[in-house]
């Protein structure tokens, strides 16, 4: 037993090597750039090597170990594909023409060469038979056919012509005979003829084809009408048919050549057919069941394209001749022609096995499918799995070969048995499925344990795990099935980890975006604890570490057949459908991803079947949904963020709080607030970038999808994908079909299209409707459509571009958006109103403050349940003022009656709708509440004929009987612009918009999202009022006093202190530098934080490099103040010339400041060479002191390598800097740094703004804690200490007050930092304008 043990990396590079050896093997072949070389795949397109034979050479070779390397040869012959002769275009089996009506058949302009992008007819040879059709078969002598233009003749099978002088070749000299005129008159009407043409190679007599026609001629004037496959690879010729596969569709167009005016029908005839040997012809016989399965089998039956499903031939696999028949009916004649098929049959013959029956995800599993035959060749062998849902099966693997190996998924999640299929498909596409023994497969849980372990800990040693060595293979069969597995496995752990968090209290509306159709998850009703989440953070942060991983070994995948399209997108949309695990990174590389594969799919899908392209758009839709939702997933708040991408996000540069001219010093771009707001923006700004590229990107991979299945689909046709995070359906329509329509999605979600718009079109052809729902809206500036899902409807033309749509606005379109299943809808707030005494006041009715501010237009929902469902109410409500309403004033905006019996709802609930056209404008709603006595009852409710005609108007002080319960939420309508914003104009929420939906109404298409708020319980003005004395409220007004002293005592020294910063601000030209010297350095020293670091005495430094060095020069200001303590002293030093690279720097000081000022404490200085930006560091921290540190006032410091620059005590220096003076926003106030354009001033003004904020916001939640205390007895879960008691309702209470407050205060700071100055020179800049501006230096 021989064992290796290899520390070093088993890593490898391959690289191929194609030599042509026609004649002999020496010469490389230089292959085009876009053919990749270097993979263990190598994929040439066709047409790309001639004719011939090459030797095709792989080496592997051990990156660590260049001299390990071996290579193996296989030898492949490059043969010519075979042309098809066409006598007419298309390939037209039959063809209609008059008796006096030239007849043309032009093989050398119609036949096709697979293996050339044109047809050269001056290569062949041509010959023309013809027979009567029916009745005779080809005219021969002794059997030997005799050509149309031969004299002589057959007795038995007579000529088709009168005579021979109705015959003219064409193309005599550059292809003779490669095409034919019979004249008119040279044929019989009514009857049928059969020409066939034999073409042969003028320099391979042994490449022949031959092509065949039948003519049906009449005595009328038809026009010629020709026929072919949409999809022509799968229309291959046999003689006179066509081949077809029984397993795909058949799409096939029309097309009237010539004269086509005065058309006034189309129409499709279906015949099966059966061969008549005695007579040599095919008999064919009308399908009759072609009404019956209209627009199920069969699409298009009177347009010019026209579609039969494969359900007609494996509903009749009996059958295997069919004709397809058009019918062209114009003002005086018809014209018709057909295209004939033979089914294709399947392989047969063989079998398949699996072995063994049981293993885990590791296990290779051999696949043998001997004996299979298949007259065209056998093409490949794919294999799919699925546990219990046959529609969920995975493309896992496909071979060109008949035994291969395997990887499985794991099994059902209780048996572990996998179900298996093979699918086995011939050269011409044609396919057989095979079931195969099922298996069972469990979870190999410690190879993924091993490998996440490595990736925590020894990341180094991960090239030699064995999973990362298969992923590494680069095979894409193998990366398929290792991802698969493992994201499988991953995609359960999630689901159960979710399950865990929401049954410990965490809302699953914060880590969860249900899937379409899903049920909410009911959590458990005890308090939020802290602890679930973290622990479902560190599992979830875990497994989003190794997806991020595994992400990057789908990279350089080759993508070559539609099989690698459907198994690189099945593993993609697998990896990815855990959202809440995917990083930016992974969530870049799978969005490019998806889109290469978009792209292919798009290239080749005139080339593949419809179930090909509807199999792999089915993955690549879920792929970029899952992007998409993961994408926004942390932007909406439905999501937590990923610890590598906030990691990430603030790896900050080492130069960029030092580099006075670089924008990272400048944190406006991030926000403001202290250290972990501005670093959270920095994440939040990654992500928005991100956001917006992956939803660029993912239109572009829609439209592509679009593309790749209109082109297979017909009118009345659609394609589906609804998979767990998408919904989209294609369908093709006429414009008529249009009007009214109601286009349904997931659930209650539809679009009602009015019998009324305006679409810009200029003809009535087809059009596509595509109708797409995603599970979660985009981020975009209106934050309260993270609980919607975003549905849209576009119409597109023929040739793909989206349609122009408008309705009008009396009969606008109609939409429902539903909103997630995890929506979390609060209880109503008991108004306790019965207490109130309302006479102190003489208030009329119980007021209710709202705050409606809104970015974009909502509408505001009420819904209002009294405890004693008998009573009557009286509603009013005015915006930004209280509403009045009395016998001498009526200042309302809006009033409703709330009848019992008639506008009570099932759940005894009342409810009031202001739609969003009536809140643009204001901040605020005041709603009044009074509840009606008897007679006005009687009035108002009893008597129908007095229903809201008017206004019951008393000036008595209300009475409450009863108390009653609120709840108002606001909603909204909105729609994605070019630029990814939601904006809301043209837009109306229905009435019909509730808790779980959203209606809508527009007058265009576009995507869609619904916005919805439950609001905090208003501010009862009638208590405030009834309340606000000063005496009542001594303590209130104390603190409001206090705090505004404070405030303006704050801006007072603000000011001052912003006025000192802009003094030490500046870049000082030494005053030693000379004029003559025109090469420049910046010098920037930073000063220490530490008690009397600042000193008065005089340093002077010496520059030193590898060639040069300056004189002493001293560093000194005439105009301010320099090397204060916490200062950032900026120089410019001019020399003769350039120094070169930098090795150290001399510095020292006289000691000859007063007392501590002789003392310095250098943290670092920055030498930038202001010709090549080239900067230099040297880190001191160290004092310059006789009395401090070592004594030392004169040190050299050596140029700091990047190692130093790491040194904790030199990246803490500067983190803690940076920290206190600029990102903690109280603290800043009195140690901002002087270059930031953040003052004091305004560092002021959004301390107390968010202190504010949170006092009023208080307000909104205060003594709740006590009531959900004293309802839900949390007395064991809460704290005492001392006097001190805290329950978990006041910690989610606090944690809420901060989340509100945050808005504002996050607002005012940004807009602070985003004020740009006025425009000025820089400091920099004016240095070096007045150092050349000094008189020249005489010598």
């Amino acid at each position: 037993m021989i064992q290796l043990n290899c520390t070093r990396s088993l890593a490898t590079t391959t690289e191929w090597i194609i030599k042509n050896c026609s004649s002999i093997c020496l010469f490389r072949i230089q292959l085009n750039n876009k053919i990749s070389t270097t993979f263990s795949e190598l994929y040439i397109p066709s047409k790309t090597l001639d004719y011939g034979v090459y030797q095709l050479t792989l080496t592997v070779t051990m990156i660590d170990s260049p001299n390990f390397k071996s290579s193996s040869s296989a030898y492949v012959r490059v043969t010519a594909t075979g042309i098809t002769a066409n006598p007419v275009q298309l390939g037209t089996s039959m063809i209609t023409r008059g008796s006096q009506q030239d007849l043309q058949l032009d093989p050398g302009a119609y036949s096709v060469d697979p293996d050339q992008d044109s047809f050269d007819a001056s290569k062949w040879k041509y010959e023309y038979y013809c027979r009567i059709y029916g009745s005779y078969n080809f005219p021969n002598i002794q059997g030997i056919l005799l050509t149309i233009e031969n004299s002589k003749t057959d007795p038995y099978n007579p000529s088709c012509l009168s005579n021979q002088s109705g015959l003219i070749f064409g193309n005599l000299t550059a292809s003779p005979n490669s095409s034919l005129t019979v004249l008119g008159g040279s044929l019989q009407s009514n009857q049928i003829y059969q020409f066939m043409v034999y073409m042969e190679n003028r320099k391979n007599s042994s490449i022949q084809a031959t092509g065949y026609v039948l003519v049906t001629v009449e005595d009328t004037q038809p026009q010629l009408i020709v026929i072919g496959c949409v999809i022509s690879i799968l229309c291959v010729p046999n003689l006179e048919y066509q081949f077809v596969n029984p397993t795909t569709q058949v799409a096939l167009f029309a097309i009237c050549v010539g004269n086509c005016i005065n058309l006034q029908n189309i129409k499709w005839n279906i015949y099966q057919g059966s061969d008549n040997s005695s007579s040599n012809y095919t008999q064919w016989t009308l399908f009759n069941n072609t009404i019956l399965y209209e627009n199920t089998w069969f699409f298009g039956k009177n347009t010019s394209n026209f579609t039969a499903t494969n359900q007609l031939f494996l509903s009749n696999p009996q059958i295997n001749l069919w004709r397809f028949e058009v019918v062209y009916t114009f003002l005086n004649e018809t014209s018709t022609s057909a295209l004939n098929f033979i089914i294709n049959q399947p392989p047969y013959n063989g079998s398949c096995s699996i072995n063994p029956l049981n293993g885990t995800t590791t296990t290779l599993f051999t696949i043998e499918c001997p004996d299979w035959y298949d007259t065209d060749g056998i093409k490949d062998y794919s294999l799919y799995a699925w546990t219990t849902d046959v529609s969920q099966k995975l493309m896992i693997a496909y071979s060109s070969v008949s035994d291969f190996q395997v990887r499985l998924p794991s099994g059902d999640n209780q048996t572990s048995l996998l179900n298996i299929v093979i699918s086995i498909r011939d050269l011409l596409d044609c396919v057989v499925e095979v079931n195969m023994s099922s298996v069972y497969v469990i979870v190999d849980s410690v190879g993924i344990n091993d490998l996440m372990t490595s990736l925590q800990s020894s990341p180094n040693a991960l090239t030699n795990n064995p999973i990362v060595q298969l992923l590494s293979s680069g095979n894409q069969n193998t990366v398929g099935q290792i991802l698969t597995a493992i994201s499988q496995q991953f995609n359960q752990l999630n689901s159960e980890n979710i399950d865990q968090a929401v049954s410990n209290g965490i809302p699953a509306a914060t880590i969860l975006v249900s899937s379409l159709g899903s049920q909410s998850l009911q959590g458990n009703s005890t308090s939020f604890n802290e602890s679930p989440l973290i622990e479902y953070n560190k599992i979830l942060n875990s497994q989003a570490n190794l997806r991020d991983y595994l992400m990057t070994f789908t990279t350089n995948l080759l993508i070559t057949t539609s099989n690698s399209i459907k198994l690189q997108s099945s593993a993609l949309a697998q990896i990815t459908q855990s959202t809440n695990q995917l990083t930016r990174a992974a969530l870049s590389i799978v969005s490019n991803r998806c889109y290469q594969l978009s792209l292919a799919l798009s290239s080749m899908a005139t080339q593949i079947s419809y179930e090909d392209a509807q199999v792999a758009a089915n993955q690549l839709i879920q792929c970029a949904s899952n992007v998409l939702t993961a994408v926004n997933g942390p932007l909406q708040q439905r999501a937590s963020t990923l610890d590598l991408d906030y990691s990430r996000a603030n790896s900050i540069p080492t130069d960029y709080d030092t580099d006075l001219e670089s924008p990272w010093s400048n944190t406006n771009l991030f926000g403001g607030g202290d250290e972990a707001s501005i670093e959270q923006n920095r994440n939040i700004y990654y992500q928005k970038q991100l956001a917006n590229e992956i939803s660029t990107q993912v239109t572009s991979i829609i439209s592509l999808i679009t593309s790749s299945l209109n082109i297979h689909l017909n009118i009345g046709q659609n394609s589906i994908i609804n998979t767990s995070q998408t919904y989209m359906s294609l369908e093709t329509i006429s414009v008529t079909s249009l009007s009214d329509r109601i286009v349904k999605q997931i659930g209650n979600a539809q679009f009602h299209i009015p019998s009324d718009f305006n679409l810009n079109i200029n003809d009535n052809s087809s059009i596509s409707v595509r109708s797409k729902m995603d599970v979660l809206a985009s981020f975009g500036k209106s934050s309260n459509t993270n609980l919607s899902r975003t549905i849209s409807l576009s119409i597109i033309d023929q040739n793909g571009n989206e349609i122009s749509f408008q309705a009008n606005e009396n009969n606008s379109i109609k939409l429902i958006i539903p909103r997630d299943a995890n929506v979390l809808i609060p209880s109503m707030y008991l108004q306790n109103i019965t207490s109130i005494n309302s006479t102190i006041n003489n208030l009329l009715f119980n007021y209710h403050y709202i705050n409606i501010t809104s970015s974009l237009p909502i509408s505001v929902h009420f819904e209002i349940q009294s405890l004693n469902t008998n009573l009557a109410y009286l509603f009013i409500y005015k915006f930004d003022q209280t509403p009045q309403l009395n016998s001498s004033i009526n200042l309302i905006d809006g009033w409703t009656i709330f009848c019992p019996f008639i506008d009570l709802t099932n759940d005894d609930i009342y409810r009031y709708f202001i739609d969003n056209q009536q809140t643009p404008g204001h901040q605020s709603l005041i709603f009044g509440i009074r509840e009606l006595n008897s007679t006005e009852m009687n009035n108002y409710c009893l008597n129908n004929s007095s229903i809201n005609t008017s206004l019951p108007i008393t000036d008595e002080p209300f009475t409450f009987t009863s108390n009653y319960e609120l709840r108002i939420y606001t909603s909204g309508c909105y729609y994605l612009d070019d630029n990814n914003n939601w904006k809301s104009d043209g837009l109306i929420v229905g009435s019909l918009t509730n808790h779980y939906e959203t209606e809508c109404l527009s007058t265009h298409l576009t995507s869609f999202a619904g916005g919805f708020i439950v609001l905090p319980e208003p501010i009862n003005w009638s208590y405030v009022f009834a309340n606000a004395g000063f005496l009542k409220n001594k303590t209130i007004y104390l603190t409001v006093i206090c705090m505004s002293i404070a405030y303006i005592i704050l801006m007072i020294f603000g000011r001052f202190k912003d006025k000192k910063d802009i003094e030490k601000l500046g870049v000082t030209p030494l005053p030693d530098n000379d004029k003559s010297d025109q090469y420049y350095y910046q010098i920037i020293v930073f000063t220490g934080q530490r008690a009397n670091s600042g000193t008065q005495s005089k340093v002077h430094f010496i520059l030193s490099s590898d060639d040069d060095e300056t004189r002493v020069r001293t560093l000194s200001d005439p105009h301010r103040k320099i090397l204060q303590r916490g200062g950032i002293d900026s120089f410019i030093m001019s020399v003769p010339k350039s120094l070169g690279l930098l090795n150290y720097i001399r510095i020292w000081h006289d000691n000859s400041g007063q007392g501590s000022s002789a003392s310095w404490f250098l943290k670092y200085i920055i030498v930038r060479d202001l010709q090549t930006m080239e900067k230099f560091y040297f880190i001191a921290q160290r004092w310059f002191s006789v009395e401090q540190g070592d004594g030392l006032i004169e040190r050299t410091l050596p140029i700091a390598g990047e190692m130093e620059k790491q040194n904790f005590s030199y990246v803490l220096s500067k983190k803690a800097y940076f920290s206190v003076s600029d990102g903690h926003l109280w603290f800043s106030i009195f140690s901002r740094p002087p270059s930031n354009k953040f003052t004091r001033v305004q560092r002021c003004t959004c301390c107390f703004v968010l202190l504010f904020a949170s006092m009023l916001l208080n307000i909104m939640y205060y003594d709740l804690s006590a009531e959900a205390k004293s309802t839900n007895n949390t007395e064991s879960n809460s704290l005492s200490i001392g006097p001190l008691y805290i329950a978990p309702e006041q910690i989610g209470i606090g944690i809420m007050v901060e989340l509100f407050s945050l808005v504002p205060s996050i607002f005012i700071v940004q807009f602070f930092r985003r004020i740009r100055p006025r425009q000025q020179i820089s400091p920099l800049r004016q240095a070096l304008e007045k150092i050349r501006s000094l008189p020249p230096t005489l010598v």
